[in-house]
């Protein structure tokens, strides 16, 4: 089939003498599919929108409308002529003069419509505030207020996401799934997590992006039956579709084939991508303890360096297979807890509690553990987590002794 040709409106046409000679005008053809033409003004000349939504622009008036009459029969309405380019721009400012016209209208204020007394004087209303701070109880703060003209921070939406991640976390609770696992075992998962670590601090990602790749590997184990053979693979793929959710330029998947010291082929890293998603039912927006640490922290006012203490305890725990059952929200909020009680900064405020949803004796099981994990002697082969938070960029807090047990519990009693 031929394609149609495109109608536009002629404007003049130039004889072999240089001067304009009138050409006639031509009529709009009808087609019988019934598409209208394109409109001049359309910069790239795409395809216009179907004729059962109409011209929307008001750029294109050319066409010929049929309006019935009750008695069946049809009258012409009046046709416009032809625009020229010069007419549809002339058009186009017009109907910006009108727009303007209109929000200036509109941006009258509320208040002048008042309602009038027998003196004929205008009684203004009273504002109302929109603020949080009316909402909140007493001697909890507004941690969003202050980010509020910040657009990246989306504080105003920022207590419907905590709030959605609190209710997500429960269709990702996690068993014991190393009692269905025949060929693995929890040393070779925390060697795996050690592994990935040195990955995310080779390409430099972020840790939401560690984080989420680990809880991909652990609920892909947890409804799956792998051999030892294929670990490495699992959890190159599980950072490399965690890269592709959190990052903005994720690493290429050569890049893990050649961690992976070539080990696996392309076909297989890409089939199993597909075979992790599928198992996963493709719902990999699963909470993760980080994303709730930082905003824990803004809670309480905590320095860069008290996060870090608390990202470096964070991060000890997903080499353990034991703090697998934990919620993200319970894991952020006991490890920022012992990180301000080892350095003594503050206690579990009113906005802390009021924003994580846990009360300091809550909290006080989880961190005996977290406490005893940082006393404990370090394995020799698990030595990512705490040879990378002994750099000076991070303030060497994996050199900071852990707490006295004692004096751990008397502080959650005063």
């Amino acid at each position: 089939m031929l394609p149609l040709r495109q109608n536009r409106p002629a404007l003049s046409k130039v004889s072999h003498t240089g001067k304009p000679i009138a050409v006639e005008k031509v009529q709009p053809v009808k087609e019988d599919c019934g598409q209208t033409k394109r409109s001049p003004s359309s910069p790239q000349g795409g395809a216009k929108k179907r004729s059962a939504f109409g011209d929307i622009t008001n750029a294109n008036k050319n066409q010929q409308v049929l309006q019935k009459r009750k008695d069946g029969q049809r009258a012409v309405v009046k046709k416009t002529k032809n625009v020229a380019v010069n007419g549809v721009q002339k058009n186009n400012e017009i109907n910006i003069k009108r727009a303007q016209r209109k929000v200036a209208v509109s941006e009258v204020p509320v208040e002048v419509v008042e309602e009038k007394e027998s003196n004929d004087e205008v009684k203004p209303k009273p504002k109302v505030e929109t603020s949080l701070e009316q909402y909140l109880p007493p001697d909890v703060e507004d941690i969003d207020k202050e980010s509020l003209d910040d657009p990246f921070s989306s504080s105003e939406y920022a207590m419907d996401i905590f709030a959605h991640m609190r209710e997500r976390e429960e269709k990702f609770v996690l068993s014991n799934y190393m009692e269905t696992q025949s060929d693995i075992s929890k040393e070779m998962r925390g060697i795996l997590v050690d592994w990935m670590v040195e990955v995310q601090e080779n390409f430099e990602l972020n840790h939401e992006t560690l984080y989420l790749a680990v809880k991909l590997v652990d609920h892909f184990l947890a409804v799956s039956i792998i051999a030892r053979e294929k670990l490495q693979l699992i959890g190159s793929t599980a950072v490399l579709i965690a890269s592709k959710f959190e990052e903005r330029c994720p690493p290429c998947l050569d890049d893990f084939l050649y961690i992976c010291d070539d080990a696996y082929k392309r076909e297989e890293l890409v089939a199993m991508e597909m075979n992790i998603l599928r198992k996963l039912n493709f719902d990999i927006n699963i909470p993760v303890p980080y994303r709730f640490l930082r905003r824990f922290a803004k809670c309480a006012h905590a320095n860069m360096e008290i996060l870090t203490l608390a990202r470096y305890i964070c991060e000890l725990t997903l080499q353990d297979f034991d703090f697998v059952q934990e919620s993200a929200s319970k894991m952020a909020a006991s490890c920022l807890l012992l990180a301000l009680k080892m350095k003594d900064f503050c206690g579990w405020t009113a906005t802390l509690q009021y924003y994580s949803g846990y009360q300091s004796m809550d909290l006080l099981p989880l961190v005996k553990r977290l406490n005893f994990l940082i006393m404990c002697q370090p394995n020799d082969k698990l030595k990512a987590v705490r040879s990378k938070y002994s750099h000076r960029v991070f303030f060497e807090v994996a050199k900071l002794p852990a707490l006295d047990v004692l004096k751990l519990e008397e502080s959650f009693q005063s």
